[in-house]
């Protein structure tokens, strides 16, 4: 599965990797056609009942894991955020814990903490796996964050991916980034393949592939979506109308025939 999910950074197209936050989103999403599939820090959270932010416990986010590569045909990836400590050796066990579940990949970030502690992170999870595959895809907070902005946040999300590169990153992620011309200007910058994740002004997927992009994540818009279309349903439901908002829902046999075959 490692060398699957590399591949697909390695393709003519930029993987468009959906993010999921539960083994009934992975199974459905694989359904769909994704080639991968990726957890979302914001979406696994909620669905955990927890804020965004660092605040899910450990065990909730090693239970969706189990759950989500139980139900996976293709490579998951798991959002550890900052790896939930700011100690090395802590991250590295909890990455390991990931690797060990089935997971193939990680999204780690530095948030607004110095570049020096990602890189630290880094290093302890490679030396704590040893011979064990796992794509680290290290995100930088620059744009997300408002760090700094125009060429100044070129320079820093450049340099920090520098580095993380060199600790013995395999991605780099920069969420926030949108225009194209910093865009390709980051991923010409850059040794490692380039995840930009979709935001309003986002430009088309010819145009992002020009521009060097390599994978392409969906954040917490499809959470949002399907949680939009939920709640819209739910509130006409309790309104008395009582096939409109349902209307369009998916099967029971579909949906239960799909999860028999997850086991």
């Amino acid at each position: 599965m490692h060398a699957r999910f590399l591949a697909l950074h390695r393709a003519e197209s930029p993987l468009l990797i959906a993010n999921v936050w539960d083994a009934a989103s992975a199974a459905l999403w694989q359904h769909a056609g994704a080639p991968a599939l990726v957890t979302g820090s914001a979406a696994l959270a909620w669905a955990c009942g927890h804020a965004d932010g660092g605040a899910l416990p450990r065990e909730a986010l090693l239970q969706k894991v189990h759950d989500i590569v139980r139900v996976a045909a293709v490579p998951v990836s798991i959002d550890v955020e900052d790896g939930y400590s700011d100690a090395p050796e802590i991250v590295a066990s909890l990455v390991r814990e990931v690797a060990e579940a089935g997971a193939v990949g990680i999204n780690l970030e530095d948030g607004s903490g110095d570049p020096d502690l990602l890189v630290a992170k880094i290093k302890a999870i490679r030396t704590a796996l040893g011979d064990t595959p796992l794509f680290i895809n290290a995100r930088t907070d620059v744009y997300l964050r408002g760090m700094a902005s125009g060429e100044a946040a070129v320079k820093m999300s450049v340099e920090r991916l520098a580095r993380y590169a060199e600790a013995g990153a395999d991605g780099a992620f920069v969420p926030g980034l949108a225009s194209a011309d910093e865009i390709a200007t980051v991923a010409s910058g850059t040794t490692l393949p380039l995840n930009v994740m979709t935001v309003p002004g986002l430009p088309s997927l010819a145009e992002l592939q020009l521009a060097g992009v390599r994978r392409i994540s969906a954040g917490p818009a499809l959470f949002q979506h399907a949680y939009a279309a939920g709640l819209q349903a739910t509130r006409q439901f309790l309104a008395g109308d009582m096939a409109r908002g349902l209307d369009t829902a998916m099967p029971y046999g579909e949906l239960n025939e799909l999860f028999a075959a997850a086991g």
